[in-house]
């Protein structure tokens, strides 16, 4: 509701207007009416009336004059002139006076609701704009902190001008005025693989939270949390030594701080000093790189990257035996020679102290040569997992103790894994030479080396699986094939014993007899005999 003021100096005229006008169906209140400028001009400045309709000529101030001392006084108020004179002079000033509208006398009530309609569309307007304003303000008030963290992630890790920095370090109220800059990059080692991920947003924050009350303490820092959860300060001072002094002092704090309350541990990586803000990404990228050293240091530590990058490279030498081991270990199945080969891998790399690409081209290669050793007949899952890349599976890790207790279960499940493959594989191949031996056990010629030729094996290797598998030797089963089949020829057919011999695979009948009576305790006459007996009680 809109809140409207009558000005007129014939009282008539404004009992008329304010009867007239059903004044709240049109989105009005008329709060007050005046008979001078004067009075209208205090009460104004009470009331502060979102529309004045005033006449022009009234006695102590007229209609102009009040209008002009409202666009001083009250300059968002609309006014709206009432005029029984049609004079293009009182036009000409009321335009310049940014007058909204103007009505001749005699008035009528159509006029009147047509002019107080357009003047509240124009009340509607303004309210929305500055509604909107209020809103957008307010919202950029909420967003400021979150602006000011993507304006300092961009000022380390892209190319902004220094101008545009200065501007902007200006907006945000941030204190970095040089010379000498270093960059400081903490990351949480672990929060423990069973923390919801809430409680991990939690220690997240908690972590920036305490980097925050440090920084604070500086006479000159800015910190922000990255996009990778890493949570980054920059310090900034006099051009000497004792900022990267500052800076290390700080960084343990950090990390004796989130030891000591959060119960988890972070590693802090220390930038190289620079001189300037133009260089600043020159020290963000290598605190994040000294971060990556934990791969070869270990958690839990303060790694500045002065002290990292001068160390010896990796020879490809140092571990390129024990790589050959490790496979000869998997294959033999010899889990102890496996581990003895991981670990002496892991500590020449400590001792090497290479580049983390280096550590990792270096496992990569290691996991290349676990899966050619995988690669025998028969397929098989990889002990990776399905869904897994085994090259890429190595970065999840963030230290070499870490990474040493992969490998080593890799390697245990690699052995399993052939072992089970080995043991499929075998036990198709007795299947495979059962079948063959019953199928040819006639064949006077069959032989354990005939056999074994076909399963592509050692006389002693398939000797000692298939007794595991069937519980009889090689001889044993074959002899038990042509028993069985002998006795059933003798209690069905009328074939001499020396044909019934040949049948099953014997040339000497002599030496038949003697290997069916060892079998069965009876000659092949003497169970013809009982098989005929039998069938005669049978019917």
């Amino acid at each position: 509701m809109y809140k409207i003021m009558l000005v007129d100096d014939e009282a008539e005229v404004r009992e008329g207007i304010r009867r007239r006008i059903a004044w709240h169906e049109h989105g009005f209140e008329c709060v007050s009416d005046c008979e001078n400028g004067m009075d209208a001009l205090e009460a104004a400045e009470q009331l502060r009336p979102d529309v004045v309709l005033t006449d022009i000529n009234m006695p102590f101030m007229d209609g102009l004059e009040l209008t002009r001392q409202l666009s001083e006084r009250l300059p968002w108020t609309k006014v709206v002139i009432l005029t029984g004179y049609d004079d293009f002079d009182y036009a000409q000033q009321a335009v310049k006076l940014r007058v909204n509208d103007f009505i001749l006398k005699p008035i009528t009530a159509e006029e009147l609701i047509r002019v107080l309609e357009s003047v509240k569309r124009e009340l509607d307007e303004e309210r929305d704009r500055l509604e909107n304003l209020v809103r957008l303000e307010r919202q950029l008030r909420e967003s400021l902190p979150a602006l000011k963290e993507r304006f300092l992630e961009r000022m380390v890790g892209t190319s902004i001008g220094v101008g545009e920095m200065k501007q902007r370090m200006a907006y945000f109220g941030l204190n970095l005025p040089g010379p000498e800059y270093v960059v400081l990059a903490a990351d949480a080692d672990h929060f423990g693989e069973a923390a919801p991920e809430a409680d991990r947003e939690l220690l997240r924050f908690a972590l920036h939270n305490i980097v925050q009350e440090i920084a604070a303490r500086e006479p000159a820092s800015a910190e922000f949390r990255s996009r990778e959860e890493k949570v980054v300060c920059i310090l900034s001072g006099g051009s000497d030594i004792r900022l990267f002094d500052r800076a290390q002092a700080l960084a343990e704090e950090i990390r004796r701080s989130v030891e000591t309350y959060l119960r988890f541990t972070v590693t802090v990586g220390i930038g190289l000093p620079v001189f300037g803000l133009a260089d600043l990404r020159q020290s963000y990228r290598s605190a994040v790189a000294a971060l990556d050293y934990r791969v070869l240091l270990g958690t839990n530590r303060v790694i500045s990257i002065t002290d990292v990058e001068t160390r010896r490279r990796l020879s490809a030498e140092t571990t390129g035996d024990w790589e050959k081991r490790l496979v000869v270990g998997i294959k033999t199945g010899s889990r102890e020679e496996a581990d003895q080969a991981v670990a002496a891998i892991v500590s020449g790399l400590k001792e090497a102290a290479p580049s983390i690409e280096q550590v990792y081209i270096r496992i990569q290669k290691l996991i290349v040569s676990l899966l050619n050793a995988l690669e025998e007949p028969g397929g098989g899952a990889s002990p990776f997992g399905e869904a897994v890349n085994p090259i890429t599976e190595v970065y999840r890790f963030k230290t070499l103790e870490e990474i040493e207790i992969w490998l080593k279960e890799l390697c245990r499940d690699s052995i399993r894994m052939l072992a089970e493959k080995r043991s499929d594989m075998a036990r198709d191949l007795m299947v495979k030479a059962e079948a063959h031996i019953r199928d040819n056990f006639s064949d006077p010629n069959l032989s354990l080396k005939a056999v074994c030729e076909i399963v592509h094996m050692s006389n002693s290797y398939f000797s000692a699986l298939f007794k595991a598998r069937t519980g009889k030797t090689f001889v044993e089963f074959l002899t038990c094939q042509r028993v069985e089949k002998a006795k059933e020829l003798l209690a069905s057919t009328d074939l001499k014993s020396y044909e019934i011999a040949a049948a099953v695979g014997y040339a000497d009948p002599h030496y038949f007899s003697v290997l069916f009576k060892k079998a069965t305790g009876d000659t092949p006459t003497e169970y013809r005999q009982k098989a005929a007996v039998d069938r005669e009680r049978a019917t």
